[in-house]
């Protein structure tokens, strides 16, 4: 591996560009490794997870380095530097602005907001020369420290905002940005017409995102028909707004029937008609749904196109006395065959054991399975945790990777000792217990294997 060429390396580096840990490592193997993996480091050095960008004085002092001339006369300002010059050139590499992060750093070296100004101001200009062509801009939390001159973010593919910042922001990028391919928005205040704009002039937007916070509220029906507007692109959209008024989400039950080219639906709107949900598009591959009843669950899947890969849910309205969980697991194997990722809303009684042991044996793709129990009884389930652990052994897909459990069975010693000792010349099987949220949103999960 060391003696792969530059060209090479740099494939290899690229391909772990999210993965700061091993990217981190590689700068230690020898020279032709860390000159090759800086830049790779530096096109996004906000982003990475492993950083505590609060306590980092290491890049408060390169940022000083680059300002040093513009500001040496600022008092309270920490130094770090030995003035030796910088091993590279690391804002020539940078393709990304992240607004939070970046006033973080600055923080770790003055405690004073007129020279924390002063530097975010420099620093933003600073990079507005430096980099070639801007491709990442998370401008959460912006103030007027931003410089004026916004034509260098015409380039951008990816933007994060929320909607308490300025509306004059959003006009004046709508002038530049248009080419945004993938769109967050946190919703912390009412829409505004600007970010609104912003939406309506995007030339090929294929992912986006809206969210509320508590305070976040409408109106979602200029949402909603700025998004119509992007229905031949969009292939990821998530909207977690909760409750709509009843004409908007009638709009919304229109509109994302159009959405032909939507891959991935995550969604959390809700009208005052539980019992009705709009028509999902019917090359749909992955559905995430926050809360609604099984039966709608049920009729959403039957008439999905039998595309879906992925069904995520958390049960919003379970109904022990009826066959919802036996119509729901029917439902899933006559009409997603190919499906990979499921969630399923189970009670332990006998007839829907027989159905789910019917989608153990149709479902050949099956990668991961959700059980959300809905326990009869309080205490240790050890009965129905055995006749799972059996009912896996003969008829679960060598697919089968992971089965994650929420509200969980029990499971003897005994019958987990013959489980562990009958698969173990199948494919290693995961089982973990979690908390459902994180499932189904992308959080960190807390495993217990059992």
């Amino acid at each position: 591996m060391s003696k792969l060429n530059e060209d090479i390396l740099f494939l290899i580096f690229e391909e772990f560009q999210d993965d700061s840990k091993s990217l981190f490592s590689c700068l230690m193997v020898n020279r032709l490794w860390c000159e090759t993996v800086v830049p790779v480091l530096w096109r996004n050095p906000w982003s990475y997870s492993s950083i505590n960008y609060s306590n980092r004085s290491c890049l408060f002092s390169i940022i000083i380095y680059y300002l040093f001339d513009d500001i040496k006369e600022l008092q309270g300002i920490k130094s770090f530097l030995s003035m030796r010059p910088l091993l590279f050139d690391y804002l020539s590499f940078c393709r990304s602005i992240n607004v939070c992060t970046i006033n973080e750093i600055i923080c770790t070296g003055t405690s004073l907001s007129n020279n924390r100004l002063i530097i975010q101001q420099k620093f933003y200009g600073l990079l507005m020369r430096k980099c070639p062509e801007l491709k990442y801009f998370d401008m959460r939390s912006i103030s007027n420290s931003f410089p004026e001159d916004k034509t260098r973010l015409e380039t951008i593919c990816e933007l994060n905002c929320d909607t308490s910042i300025d509306s004059i922001y959003f006009d004046e990028l709508s002038r530049f940005c248009q080419h945004i391919q993938r769109f967050i928005i946190v919703n912390n205040r009412n829409p505004l017409r600007g970010i609104i704009k912003l939406i309506e002039v995007q030339k090929n937007l294929k992912y986006f995102e809206w969210e509320n916070d508590r305070s976040g509220e409408g109106p979602y029906e200029l949402v909603f028909r700025a998004l119509e507007k992007k229905a031949n692109n969009l292939n990821y959209l998530k909207l977690f707004i909760g409750c709509v008024k009843d004409f908007e989400y009638t709009l919304l039950q229109k509109i994302l029937p159009k959405f032909h080219k939507l891959k991935t639906l995550v969604i959390d709107v809700i009208g005052n008609d539980k019992s009705r949900f709009p028509i999902v598009p019917h090359h749909l591959e992955n559905l995430s749904i926050q809360r609604n009843s099984l039966n709608v669950l049920s009729s959403i899947i039957e008439n999905s196109g039998g595309h879906l890969k992925k069904i995520a849910f958390r049960p919003y309205v379970l109904c022990k006395s009826d066959d919802n969980f036996n119509n729901f697991i029917r439902k899933v194997y006559e009409n997603c065959p190919s499906i990979e990722y499921l969630t399923i809303s189970f009670s332990p009684l006998e007839e829907n054991f027989t159905e789910f042991e019917k989608l153990l044996k149709i479902c050949k793709n099956l990668k991961s399975l959700l059980l959300d129990i809905n326990q009869p009884t309080c205490g240790k389930n050890w009965k129905y945790g055995g006749k799972l652990l059996r009912l896996l052994i003969k008829s679960a897909p060598t697919n089968l990777k992971e089965i994650r459990i929420h509200n969980g069975y029990s499971f003897s010693f005994n019958s987990l000792k013959k489980f562990l000792g009958k698969w173990k010349d199948r494919p290693a099987l995961s089982i973990l217990i979690f908390d459902l949220a994180e499932y189904l949103y992308g959080g960190v999960l807390y495993k217990s294997n059992q």
